[in-house]
């Protein structure tokens, strides 16, 4: 274990680096030599997509499910073969229209209907929480490990007074405030912002192959000694099988809402769309982008499976093998830049997410409402730039407490890959509305706004509900037997389904 002051003091020296990168970033926007303007630093800042969730989830998901940690990575990738036709025609609308947000995108196909792109606001506020909740999660479970000896207990959760997590949370909004809301840009572009994801991917990328090479190559003998001795163990031999029963259906479910996800995702639509600043950047990104995920996943069986042939199925969260395995190496240095890596991840992903749905909020929720009282509309002519950043700064806000208040109350329900894929679900709701704007002229407002009605309203009752039911702060009757003992309408097994 580590001493609680140098893994918090390593944390903010860290938030240092990235924030004096972000000032780099944005000083020399001003002096317009733009380090943005750049392919290789477009392809990295699309990396934001590689999370906590992939950091130390993945292995989890690996260590119990074997290769089924990989559809959330082929989704992507198969995206990217499309991006030259669909993100291309995504850019050029965004330019013609000045779009600045998904929710712009999608009221601007449909008439530049507010009321569309307030409620795909709403649907992303409520959608994205999940997430927000498991880059805390992630990284108030990586703190506990670096912090408590091997094989003791974890803390369990605090009275929320007393949580680490919340003033983690808290600081995390006042970083993110002070990273993205210092001034306003009619084109909402934050160069700073770009450039210290394009730093961080870099960061999280080098750290999570320093672990997998050590595991690999210092405590085994290669990838072939690590799959020759997991066939040894029947267990684990069954993990790796390719003979069990292949669920396709799932496969193809799963990897079909990570291709949505990468475009529709908020942080993903900021960064490819509003933030970039010349599509000939995307011929490149279409390649490193699947490269980056190739590399950063290349690890993650050797990861897993070395995790449980050193300590064993059941003795060690698989969840944190990346900080497990070299703590018990007596490799504290290398430990400590893995738990940097998974927290680079969990802030960059957390920053940008932040904003764009602070700019949603402001932009198609809250100022449209303020524009429609007499005592506001009266001084809208004046000058708003306080009135705006105070609406982003208490949304940046409001988002990380939603998202602690759904760690506090659900998290410890869910390994942090199902946390993530209720988040990818919601955001899933936007594909028919965004892509049927792109390419089908029939499409109406009324039908798009029924579809996401419907569709959020199914995804409240079948993933939020039972989510929030299972860490005992709703029944579970309704899960069990269904509202009103009425089998067909429980919520996962809704209509017969399972």
């Amino acid at each position: 274990m580590l001493s609680a002051t140098l893994v918090v003091g390593a944390s903010f020296a860290y938030l240092l680096l990235l924030f004096a990168v972000a000032s780099f970033g944005n000083w020399r926007g001003t002096q317009g030599r733009s380090v943005i303007d750049n392919a290789w630093v477009y392809a990295l800042s699309m990396a934001v997509y590689c999370t906590a969730w992939t950091y130390f989830g993945s292995v989890g998901r690996a260590a119990s499910a074997g290769i089924w940690f990989l559809p959330i990575y082929l989704g992507p990738t198969l995206a990217m073969v499309l991006a030259w036709l669909v993100v291309r025609k995504m850019l050029r609308i965004a330019k013609s229209y000045r779009i600045t947000s998904i929710a712009d995108f999608i009221g601007s196909r449909y008439g530049k209907s507010q009321t569309l792109a307030g409620l795909v606001t709403l649907i992303t506020v409520v959608g994205i929480v999940p997430y927000i909740a498991l880059q805390l999660k992630a990284v108030s479970v990586g703190y506990a490990v670096m912090t408590t000896p091997l094989g003791q207990a974890m803390p369990t959760q605090q009275n929320w007074w007393n949580d680490n997590t919340l003033y983690f949370a808290l600081a995390l909004a006042a970083f993110t405030i002070v990273f993205g809301t210092r001034r306003l840009d009619t084109s909402e572009r934050h160069e700073g912002m770009v450039a210290a994801i394009a730093f961080e991917s870099i960061v999280k990328l080098l750290a999570f192959l320093a672990v997998g090479m050590f595991v690999t190559y210092g405590l085994f003998d290669g990838m072939g000694d690590i799959f020759a001795r997991a066939r040894a163990v029947p267990e684990l031999a069954a993990l790796l099988s390719s003979t069990k029963s292949f669920d396709y259906g799932q496969w193809f479910s799963l990897t079909l809402l990570a291709m949505f996800s990468v475009v529709l995702l908020p942080r993903q639509f900021q960064i490819m769309v509003v933030e970039n600043v010349n599509e000939r950047h995307l011929r490149r990104a279409a390649w490193v982008f699947p490269a980056y995920l190739l590399l950063i996943n290349i690890f993650v069986l050797p990861v897993a499976i070395g995790g449980l042939l050193v300590f064993g199925t059941g003795k060690m969260d698989p969840e944190a093998f990346v900080l497990s395995l070299p703590l018990a190496s007596g490799q504290h240095t290398l430990a400590l830049l893995a738990f940097i890596g998974g927290l680079s991840a969990a802030t960059g992903m957390v920053i940008v997410e932040s904003i764009a749905v602070s700019t949603m909020v402001c932009n198609d929720l809250v100022m449209p409402l303020l524009l429609r009282t007499r005592r506001f509309g009266a001084r809208a002519k004046g000058d708003l730039t306080r009135v705006l950043l105070g609406i982003r700064r208490t949304a940046i806000f409001a988002i990380m407490l939603l998202g602690y208040s759904y760690f506090h109350w659900a998290g410890e329900a869910y390994a942090l890959v199902s946390i993530g894929l209720i988040s990818f679900a919601a955001v899933a709701q936007f594909a028919p509305a965004l892509f049927g704007g792109m390419y089908w002229r029939g499409g109406t407002r009324i039908g798009a706004m029924a579809g996401l009605l419907i569709g959020f309203a199914l995804w409240t009752y079948t993933l939020m509900l039972p989510s929030i039911a299972k860490s005992g702060w709703l029944p579970t009757s309704f899960l069990e037997h269904g509202p009103w003992g009425i089998a067909w309408l429980k919520p996962e097994q809704l209509l017969g389904l399972s």
